[in-house]
């Protein structure tokens, strides 16, 4: 079968390969928002897929160096197409099982964007790059956590993206792992609707002190963006 991709531009010179199998959606984008890189940060991006989350901090916050980590040969040879075509530098992509991986030095930020759903719970999509994707097949919440141990330097920080039924699982796996959960942000469709997507941020070596922060919510009841998405999906004017 011959891969089908396309590019979707991104902006900044960056276009970003997409398949059927791995493309991407909103919480990639609040991910990468929430997490906000330094200038000055090495970053790493878990469970990657086609490179989204890294592709964004990359356009919008320019780290000094990032790197991808995914499973998936398919989804790397799209972050690879993306990189060549893209021509972007200080940008490394591993082929790798997050559970063996090493960076090449201590990292200040580690993101994810995790499968959502536990394994054997719920239906299974026919495609076997899909379920991986989704469900907890070959990675946990775990499994991201004690990575992340390993890899980010004291006071390092780690961002997920999760259900918000998979909130307590976070702040458990994150703490056993020493890695103190600092913030959390809930998003919801609407003011009205409940929090589709909770985002949380632990620091290596942190304090107990949990900030819950204002929540996010992606449409005005019109059904317009909200002015926090716009700014997030660069509809607004660029300073």
């Amino acid at each position: 079968m011959i891969d089908k991709f396309t590019f979707e531009d991104l902006g900044n010179g960056i276009e970003v390969c997409v398949s059927d199998e791995h493309r991407f959606g909103t919480d990639a984008f609040l991910l990468a928002d929430f997490a906000a890189p330094r200038k000055k940060d090495m970053v790493c991006d878990f469970c990657s897929g086609c490179g989204i989350v890294a592709l964004l901090m990359k356009r919008d916050f320019s780290p000094k160096y990032i790197c991808t980590v995914e499973i998936q040969e398919k989804a790397v040879k799209q972050i690879e197409l993306t990189v060549e075509k893209s021509r972007l530098s200080d940008f490394d992509v591993s082929l790798c099982d997050l559970k063996v991986f090493r960076a090449k030095t201590e990292l200040d930020l580690i993101t994810c964007n995790p499968p959502y759903k536990i394994n054997n719970t719920g239906a299974k999509n026919q495609s076997k790059a899909v379920s991986i994707a989704r469900h907890e097949v070959l990675c946990s919440i775990d499994d991201v956590c004690e990575a992340a141990k390993k890899n980010l330097k004291f006071g390092g920080r780690l961002c997920i993206c999760q259900r918000p039924e998979r909130l307590c699982d976070i702040m458990v796996s994150m703490r056993s792992h020493n890695l103190e959960p600092k913030r959390v942000r809930f998003v919801s469709k609407t003011p009205e609707s409940p929090p589709w997507l909770v985002l949380v941020e632990g620091k290596k070596g942190g304090k107990p002190y949990l900030k819950v922060e204002q929540g996010l919510f992606v449409y005005n009841d019109d059904g317009d963006y909200s002015d926090e998405m716009k700014r997030i999906y660069r509809l607004l004017p660029q300073k």
